[in-house]
């Protein structure tokens, strides 16, 4: 099969490539960050993409928001998310599509060449391959209450924005609309998550904690 690997460590990219070669599979781009990715997959679509989580500029979740993409645009190539981390808020959105040619696997968890070559063949297929413990961790999300879950797409990317420290014109800038539609997309998240008009709190910092406490 044809692959596209994104990770931004060069000897791990490096190593999967050998892998996969000695496997017989053919690796057409080897990238560091989701912009390259999605750069690659647009011009030469694979059969399935390998993408890990965090990635420059941010090392947050750009892979994850990459995959999305690739599912939105090309939904014949099966994605392969490889991670040390299980990043839920994203993780959630992807899974929330069509599952098939779909997987997430943590890299401190594959013992095996054999399963993840396994895992691969499986996702190229149409199939699916799911570490338990990101299943565990994403059930765990669906059954509590989660107030980030009420966001709409845009404003969990403002909120995103948010804390990372952006003032609201970065933020502007960023996604390329006008100051005033970022200041409703706050207004309106602010409201969803349901965060108190105390004026001795302020919302905006309190809207970064439920952020970061997801």
């Amino acid at each position: 099969m044809r692959l596209i690997l994104a990770d931004d460590s060069v000897l791990l990219r490096e190593g999967l490539t050998r892998l996969l070669a000695d496997a017989g599979h053919e690796v057409t781009a080897a990238v560091g960050d989701g912009r390259a990715l999605l750069e690659a997959v647009d011009e030469r679509p694979p059969d399935v993409a390998v993408v890990d989580v965090r990635m420059p500029p941010t090392h947050t979740d750009e892979g994850l928001r990459a995959a999305l993409e690739i599912r939105e645009r090309h939904p014949g190539v099966g994605v392969l998310v490889l991670s040390q981390y299980v990043e839920k808020t994203y993780a959630a959105r992807l899974l929330a599509g069509d599952a098939e040619g779909l997987g997430y696997l943590l890299k401190d968890r594959v013992s095996q060449v054999a399963d993840f070559l396994d895992a691969l063949e499986r996702i190229h297929a149409g199939g699916t391959a799911f570490d338990p413990e990101v299943v565990r961790q994403l059930i765990l999300r669906t059954t509590r209450a989660d107030p980030l879950s009420r966001l709409s797409p845009r404003e969990t990317e403002v909120l995103r924005h948010l804390a990372q420290g952006c003032v609201n014109a970065a933020i502007a800038e960023r996604l390329h609309v006008s100051l005033s539609t970022v200041e409703k997309h706050i207004n309106a998240l602010m409201e969803k998550l349901e965060l108190p008009r105390d004026p001795g709190y302020s919302r905006r910092v309190l809207a970064i904690l439920r952020y970061l406490d997801a």
